[in-house]
């Protein structure tokens, strides 16, 4: 590779829209596209781990709540106003963020914004609504926990986080939810949904001056924010050893073998895309390594994923196989020597390139919406920087075999991780 040739894949791509910080400290984020579809997309640094322990899901919790209106707007009246004007809302919690968007057209974009402003910034959590919504919360908990896969891994992420808020469920216990009080969740709503943790973010065909100057009026004032503890995060130390968990269920058809490894977090993000890169090799499509084996040729599972999840401190790396139980020793084992593969043998260059394409593709069709880059800006001035969201492309094509080799040894250890298993409890035969 040629001096000029490494140079122009090493520079940074411009970063398309305009990243502006109002007085008050909260963050806009503007692109103008030719797309008819406005979206609105505004992030909080307000996700699961912002909770002290004894408020375990207090975030998804308000994220429900914030729907239930303000003094100037009952509820359902803001959901009303949207779809009248042909739009779409819809919000989210992570353990990082909460957000919340609305997909609109820059016409009816002065009507429905100032919805928005309202709920975020003056949501008005009455008591009355507070215990009708609890019941809510607590039936989409054992819904989830009638998912196999959901408790598999809210056991895998409990065996790998075992100190940091990341092995929390988003959703909370019962438990905590039952002893959370209405002005609790007020306090919490008013310290963490301030402007200098929030990012509004607006991409579609609507003027920039006149939209920025309706951001800055809606969201120029704020109440001050009560007393609240500091909340002292540790990063999660490695994994020694393997921790194991063995879970019985009912009902359950096939077994599961989960697999997690601590990554780096949005500090490191050359190293996260470089794992983001072998979980593919891994196990990314019917010609990865694993699902071509395991599946394809010695039909050991039913099916094998593998994911990298990019978070904030620590990040998640995880691979899944759904298979009989009888083969849960034999794929383990042999997914311990494709790791081992990978730490002491350089990845093929054409193996290498395909996997790049994918993952360049992937990202190409997953940034064509103005939905989709409202998100992505947004999750990306959450977690880290708003500009290295469209970097992802460069980076991935900067990596090198020897460097694969390095992040794998480094974070891949067949050695140290932390398994679940699930398999069907005994005397549960369907009749």
């Amino acid at each position: 590779m040629t001096l000029a040739n490494l140079k122009s894949r090493l520079e940074q791509p411009s970063f398309p829209a305009e990243i502006y910080t109002l007085d008050n400290g909260l963050t806009v984020i503007f692109q103008q596209t030719t797309s008819p579809v406005v979206a609105v997309d505004v992030w909080a640094r307000a996700g699961a781990i912002a909770e002290p322990d004894a408020w375990a899901g207090i975030a998804h919790f308000l994220e429900h709540m914030i729907f239930k209106g303000t003094e100037q707007l009952p509820p359902g009246s803001f959901d009303y106003v949207i779809e009248r004007y042909g739009g779409m809302t819809n919000a989210a919690t992570s353990h990082d963020y909460a957000h919340f968007f609305i997909n609109t057209t820059a016409t009816h974009l002065p009507e429905t914004l100032p919805y928005l402003a309202e709920l975020l910034l003056n949501a008005a959590i009455a008591d009355e609504e507070f215990d009708r919504e609890r019941d809510v919360v607590l039936e989409e908990i054992r819904q989830a926990e009638d998912d196999p896969d959901w408790l598999g891994f809210q056991a895998l992420s409990e065996l790998v986080f075992q100190h940091h808020p990341y092995g929390r469920p988003i959703l909370g216990t019962p438990d905590h939810l039952l002893k959370l009080l209405p002005e609790e969740m007020r306090a919490f709503h008013r310290r963490h949904y301030q402007p200098e943790n929030l990012t509004v973010v607006i991409v579609g065909d609507t003027p920039r001056d006149s939209t920025l100057a309706l951001v800055e009026d809606l969201f120029g004032s704020f109440a001050p924010p009560p007393p609240f503890p500091d909340l002292n995060i540790a990063a999660e130390p490695p994994i020694v050893g393997i921790r194991r968990s063995h879970w019985q269920l009912p009902r359950l058809e096939l077994a599961r073998l989960m697999l997690g490894w601590i990554g780096p977090g949005a500090d490191r993000l050359s190293d996260a895309y470089g794992l983001d890169l072998l979980s593919v090799v891994l196990a990314g499509g019917r010609s990865s390594r694993l699902v071509r084996e395991l599946r394809e040729e010695r039909h050991l599972v039913q099916d094998i994923s593998s994911s990298f999840s990019l978070q904030r401190d620590s990040s998640l790396f995880t691979i899944t196989a759904w298979l009989e139980p009888q083969y849960l020793d034999q794929v383990e084992a042999r997914i311990g020597d494709c790791l081992s593969e990978l730490s002491s043998t350089l990845i093929p260059e054409n193996e290498l390139n395909r996997v790049k394409r994918q993952l360049c593709n992937d990202f190409s069709f997953s940034t064509e919406t103005s939905s989709q880059l409202a998100g992505l800006y947004g999750y990306y001035s959450t977690i880290a920087q708003p500009e290295v969201s469209v970097t992802y492309p460069q980076r991935i094509d900067t990596l090198q075999p020897e460097m694969l080799q390095a992040l794998a040894s480094q974070y891949l250890s067949p050695y140290h991780y932390a398994a679940v298993v699930l398999t069907r409890a005994p005397g549960n035969d369907d009749i």
